[in-house]
């Protein structure tokens, strides 16, 4: 597995698309652009609480999309445009928020999906240029992104015990810590052919979801047994006119996504049918594996961020009538794994069909789970968590590759004055574009006769 963790050769980066590939990725952003102008649904969680008053006419188009453009922004060409460029991998920052800007911010439905297929063209046929250009340049910082794998696939694997610790404290945390580090040592020893993480990964989560379950049926065991003792009457029955209101929002939310389900079927096909091709990353380490060519390493890290988005994405869709443009993210395990596009196709409509279908009973089955609730929350925290330290880790190896020490501090520099001035750019993408400016900056100075690449 060593191979698969060391930086690749510049041509394993490179964005060669066939026509399929091509055509697939262009008619998916025309897709997802429509779907984003109905309101339907929007890739960027924190986009999707904002469309319920763009639903019910209480704010307007234009503002809804500078919304949509502020907080994706930094995303697309902070995170999105850096990872796909360093690894030849399309990544859903790149490729779905831009298409969630454009598609609320076109006037006619007719328009939204023309400029979501011109934003696949760019992708296609504009970043592998930008590629080969790259990679011709003195200083060539794509292959030096590529130092970023290492720390960005093993930092990741702890995100388990991140979450353990915040949840349950530090005993059980530790317990979690100690046991995935022997799994990732065993599995190095032992499966030197399986990603050291997977099985980590796979134990910590299963950890987590078992510590919160524990403490969910005590509480209602606890909770029964003190009414029991008191002698407490049953509850009395809701009169008619006493309706949560919040149900009744999560109900209406739920049936106007269910009758829209051919379409959600439609993107759901598309959506797997793009990961099935094995040009496209769920996440910045499963962009990583693509790369690499390990796909069921990948299968099963995006499988584990499920359980973190899960709840996000249920609860949001319920609350704004607005559902993710990958749903609950299984498509991508799912579709990595498929032999077959047209068995893509096939079952990303199912499954994305059963998640809209399920989306009430899995909203009241979280209200009855709170622990569970929080350790998605947890979850969502510890991957973000860990990923910043990965790639900030990583960005400074890239500096170092590119540049030795001034590489280091122009890259660094741009992070903390970034950062002095607010975060201009959000924190998980500011390392990456400070890879990029630094990059283009070394190769300025290599012009000027005032700095030479670092060799080897």
């Amino acid at each position: 597995m060593s191979g698969t963790l060391t930086a690749a050769a510049a041509g394993a980066t490179d964005l060669h698309l066939t026509l399929g590939q091509q055509l697939t990725v262009i008619v998916l952003c025309a897709l997802t652009a429509f779907v984003s102008h109905r309101a339907l649904a929007v890739f960027n969680d924190g986009v999707r609480p904002f469309m319920l008053d763009f639903v019910h006419g209480r704010t307007t188009r234009n503002a809804t999309a500078a919304v949509a453009f502020g907080l994706s922004a930094g995303f697309i060409f902070g995170l999105g445009a850096p990872m796909a460029l360093s690894t030849g991998v399309l990544n859903p920052w790149l490729v779905f928020l831009p298409t969630d800007v454009l598609g609320i911010l076109a006037p006619r439905k007719w328009l939204a999906p023309l400029l979501g297929a011109a934003w696949g063209a760019l992708v296609v046929f504009g970043l592998g240029g930008a590629n080969s250009l790259a990679h011709q340049l003195p200083v060539d910082f794509l292959t030096a992104m590529q130092q970023m794998s290492t720390p960005i696939l093993y930092l990741f694997t702890l995100f388990p015990v991140l979450a353990v610790s915040r949840q349950f404290g530090k005993v059980r945390g530790a317990v979690a810590g100690v046991v995935e580090l022997a799994l990732v040592v065993a599995t190095m020893k032992l499966w030197p052919s399986v990603f050291p993480g997977a099985l980590a990964m796979a134990v910590g989560v299963l950890l987590l979801i078992g510590f919160a379950i524990a403490r969910d049926l005590a509480a209602r065991r606890a909770e029964a047994a003190r009414a029991k003792a008191e002698g407490a009457p049953a509850p009395a029955p809701e009169a008619p006119g006493d309706e949560d209101p919040m149900a009744s929002l999560f109900s209406a939310s739920a049936a106007r996504l269910r009758r829209h389900i051919p379409l959600f079927m439609l993107l759901g096909a598309g959506v797997c049918l793009l990961a099935q091709q094995h040009v496209f990353g769920g996440g910045e380490a499963t962009s990583f594996l693509i790369a690499k060519g390990d796909y069921t390493g990948a299968a099963q890290v995006d499988f584990y961020r499920v359980f973190g988005f899960v709840p996000l994405v249920a609860t949001t869709a319920l609350a704004s009538g607005a559902y993710g443009i990958a749903g609950f993210t299984l498509v991508y395990p799912i579709g990595y794994l498929l032999p077959a596009p047209w068995l893509a196709v096939v079952c990303g409509a199912v499954v994305f069909a059963c998640e809209v279908l399920a989306l009430s009973w899995i909203g009241r089955v979280l209200g009855r789970l709170p622990s569970v609730r929080d350790s998605s929350e947890q979850l969502r925290g510890a991957i973000t968590e860990t990923l910043h330290l990965a790639i900030l880790f990583g960005s400074l190896m890239a500096a170092n590759t590119m540049g030795g020490g001034l590489g280091i501090l122009v890259v660094g520099g741009l992070y903390l004055v970034n950062e002095a001035m607010g975060r201009v750019v959000v924190r998980m993408a500011a390392a990456p574009a400070a890879v990029l400016v630094g990059g283009v900056l070394l190769n300025v100075l290599y012009w000027l006769h005032l700095f030479t690449p670092v060799k080897g």
